[in-house]
């Protein structure tokens, strides 16, 4: 049986199935008499301590494995506890209708649900999971249900799951859990982020597999491809297995190649950054041979609160990665995300298509105070190390312009108070929209370096939603359009005597390396675990032949005369 589902972390993990049996509820409704009122709202307000005392442990057992930053994680669910509207509608409940504490909560977390199910966003749609996991934990005190205990679980196993929580990662890495699958979640799913934190493979999206898989099955859990196969035969595992084999023993060879640089054969060097979201990444950044942070997502750090980060708070972050990866330099992206995405209301309505509305540096030049603090703490970080600022979704020289005004306003509040900063900080903006493509030319003029953002700049142009499968196969990196912007965007930054890097997920397969090579790119930064491929190919290629492909590449008219060349060049090589 192979079920699909969603990569949610890589790798491929063969072992034994450990169920997670999915909780059933079945909740009565009972009528209570008057006086026992206070008693019911009392039972639930015990049960919600008790999940917050359950919370809170788990936290700190994260923190003391991979650090804070994860811990954001709990905190949402602590925000979810505090929720007024969830404690209030279901005491209410309790004392006007007279109801017992599990149907009147049960009936609040459903309404709840019911409005988040109209909505189209993914990030909502995942936080929806959280209030409903939050919901039966509840229930569970209330039930007199005892908290699951992974003491139970054998080590190494693959843990198949409805969901998993944050709660629940603290044990799975005690236990050294092989893998795990889960029905519900996505690439931005809890469960996804703590997996690659972890690096421990996972599928989700199975939408059955809790139901489908028993414990004790053989599993092989392909994270690379999002593929479960249950009780596999003799052929598959064994072509599996030489997978695996085959994948360590390539990881153990180009170990070697970790305190290398990445030269091509005649002698072009170009710079491996890695991609990351949180501090605790770092390590497993610099392990993989990275040379810097190319990319550091700052995102995570507004998420799931219901205020906004201080600059103190900030600040710190910040340092502590500038710290970690010196003498190497780290790019810290600003806010990128939309209104719709931070905890904070922001007094703005609903956008019908938050991805071309107000996000990124649209949103920081309205809310500038925002944007100040960010900016303040970066600046105060960057005499800690070698940190770059970089501006998300830059669409012209207007929008830049008003960015470097601010950032120009905050660098003066600076030196007024005395505050010492980096005053020679370089900036960059990140090419994604074809507008700022188009017109990379004059944007070059006014920063230090760019960086391309493949993942919009090729869904933007290309007029395809990357997520949506009824269009993906349109999302073609390959698509001479985008090479066709690749190509102009470095010429003009050249000119202008900029360096360019690009830090969308093109630059980590190594099915385009050779063709970024030859295009002029000097930095690439990717997640870690990419870094040794993409150079073990640099290092086996030619800069001058990279550029002989991309000069007849550029010179096709359909994508299969385009794939044909790229054919026939790698026969000539």
């Amino acid at each position: 049986m192979v079920l699909k589902g969603i990569s949610g972390s890589p790798g491929i993990v063969i072992g034994e199935a450990f169920v997670l049996e999915k909780q059933e509820y079945c909740i009565y409704r009972h009528t209570i008499s008057p006086d026992k009122v206070r008693k019911e709202i009392s039972r639930f307000r015990d049960a919600i301590s008790k999940v917050k005392e359950e919370i809170v442990e788990a936290r700190s057992r994260l923190i003391s494995r991979i650090g804070k930053s994860h811990a954001q994680l709990f905190d949402a669910y602590l925000l979810i506890l505090e929720d007024k509207a969830i404690r209030t509608e279901t005491e209410n409940r309790i004392i006007k209708e007279r109801v017992n504490a599990e149907f009147a909560l049960q009936e609040t977390i459903e309404r709840i649900l019911k409005t988040f199910s109209l909505l189209k966003d993914e990030y909502l749609k995942e936080r929806a999971r959280d209030i409903q996991d939050i919901g039966h934990k509840i229930l569970n005190y209330l039930l007199g249900r005892p908290p699951f205990s992974f003491e139970e679980m054998k080590e190494g196993v693959i843990v198949v799951a409805h969901n998993i929580t944050p709660a629940d990662t603290p044990y799975l890495k005690a236990k050294k859990v092989k893998g795990f699958a889960t029905d519900v979640g996505g690439p931005t799913s809890h469960t996804a982020i703590v997996a690659r934190s972890l690096e421990i493979p996972a599928v989700v999206g199975l939408k059955e597999a809790s139901r489908l898989i028993k414990t004790g099955d053989t599993l092989i859990l392909d994270g690379d491809q999002g593929v479960v196969i249950v009780d596999p035969d003799e052929v598959t595992l064994e072509n599996y297995k030489r997978q695996q084999r085959i994948k360590i023993q390539e990881m153990e060879r180009l170990e070697s190649l970790k305190d290398l640089p990445a030269v091509t054969i005649d002698g072009r060097e170009i710079e491996l950054a890695a991609n990351i979201e949180v501090p605790e990444e770092v390590p497993s950044a610099l392990a993989h041979g990275a040379q810097g942070i190319g990319l550091f997502r700052t995102e995570y750090i507004f998420m799931n609160r219901e205020e906004l980060p201080s600059e103190e708070e900030q600040f710190e972050v910040y340092k502590s990665v500038a710290e970690k990866v010196m003498p190497y330099s780290v790019i810290i992206r600003t806010l990128d995300l939309g209104a719709d995405k931070i905890g904070v209301d922001l007094g703005i309505e609903r956008e019908r298509n938050p991805i071309m509305g107000l996000r990124a540096i649209r949103l920081c030049l309205k809310f500038r105070h925002i944007f100040k603090t960010q900016l303040r703490a970066i600046l105060r970080a960057s005499v800690y190390g070698n940190i770059k600022i970089m501006y998300p979704l830059i669409s012209g020289v207007g929008e830049l312009d008003l960015a470097n005004s601010v950032l120009e306003e905050v660098k003066q509040e600076l030196r007024i108070k005395g505050i010492p900063f980096n005053e020679k900080i370089e900036v960059g903006a990140m090419i994604e929209v074809p507008s700022a493509a188009l017109t990379s030319d004059l944007i070059a003029k006014k920063v230090d370096f760019i960086s391309i953002g493949t993942n919009d700049l090729i869904q933007y142009t290309l007029a395809v939603d990357r997520v949506n499968e009824n269009v993906i196969h349109l999302y073609e990196p390959l698509h001479i359009s985008i090479l066709r912007l690749l190509h102009q965007i470095v010429v003009n930054a050249h000119k202008e005597g900029k360096w360019v890097g690009m830090c969308g997920e093109m630059a980590g397969d190594p099915a385009f390396t050779k063709i970024l090579i030859g295009l002029g790119l000097e930095e690439l930064s990717m997640s870690a675990i990419s870094i040794p491929k993409v150079k073990q190919i640099i290092r086996s290629s030619s800069y001058k032949e990279c550029k002989e492909l991309v000069e007849d590449i550029l010179g096709a008219e359909s994508r299969s005369e385009l794939l044909k060349i790229i054919k026939r060049k790698e026969r000539e090589y």
